[in-house]
């Protein structure tokens, strides 16, 4: 498919397509407006550089600012952009020109959970038997993957795991983020993510439930229980490691400023 192929060549190409449109290094960073999704490691970096930032509700609207000329660059995931601008994809005529930062993804639970083990032990297993990878291969980020050490997880009986399989539900929180998760024709939530999510609702007995949650509020949304995890390509910052239980980093990404191809 040209779109896998496409998030095949962002992502062994990496910093080579720096210079392309006009970008951040450019030297009109400064006088340019930025989309980015408020609450992400997109708008924490724009933040930092001191950017003329316009914060909207995911990185898909980011994009779609920069397609109808209301931003004049986006910043988004490495991954997301290589499913969703270039040759075959939604926005052919998007290009990324740089690497901002260079980051890894977690699965997000309540602190002092004891589901981040149990995931851990699950990812675990599943690069060790080789699923992950099948998964990954199927939505084009298997050159994404992090090895997943050994883990074992021992049962607490008032944890969030016996609390999970008691309700038979895990709620995942999520954005609609192309290829970790998205709908499909019918429906139906797929990506990465959401595959590896339901590997380990059905190691648990339970069912996948996706919840669409405003970014910025995931930590919010996990306290009140609102959702049981945050599995939607997150990044692993200071910040989000201090105020939830994380598993272990199982994917590699970026955040990349994303231009109007010229």
């Amino acid at each position: 498919m040209k779109k896998k192929l496409a998030l095949a060549l962002v992502l062994a190409m990496g910093l080579s397509m720096a210079g392309c449109g006009d970008s951040a290094a450019s030297g009109g960073a400064k006088s340019m407006v930025y989309a980015v999704e408020a609450g992400s490691a997109g708008e924490a970096v724009a933040q930092e550089q001191g950017y003329s930032v316009n914060s909207v509700a995911s990185q898909a609207d980011a994009l779609m600012e920069v397609a109808a000329g209301t931003s004049d660059a986006a910043i988004i995931d490495l991954l997301m952009a290589g499913a969703m601008i270039g040759e075959g994809t939604s926005y052919p005529n998007l290009t990324h020109t740089e690497e901002l930062t260079t980051e890894e993804y977690g699965v997000g639970c309540r602190k002092g959970s004891d589901l981040a083990e149990y995931i851990n032990a699950v990812l675990a297993d599943s690069y060790g038997d080789g699923s992950m990878q099948k998964i990954a291969e199927t939505y084009g980020v298997q050159e994404a993957l992090l090895e997943q050490a050994g883990g074992s997880y021992d049962a607490a009986a008032d944890g969030d795991v016996a609390y999970i399989q008691g309700k038979g539900t895990l709620i995942v929180g999520i954005t609609e983020f192309e290829p970790m998760d998205y709908r499909d024709a019918s429906g139906q939530w797929i990506g990465f993510d959401a595959d590896l999510a339901r590997v380990v609702a059905d190691k648990l007995g339970v069912e996948a439930q996706f919840v669409v949650i405003d970014w910025d509020n995931k930590i919010m949304e996990l306290e009140s229980k609102n959702i049981d995890v945050v599995w939607n390509g997150m990044t692993l910052t200071a910040e989000v490691t201090a105020a939830m239980e994380c598993t272990n980093a199982y994917c590699k990404n970026a955040q990349v400023v994303v231009v109007p191809v010229k």
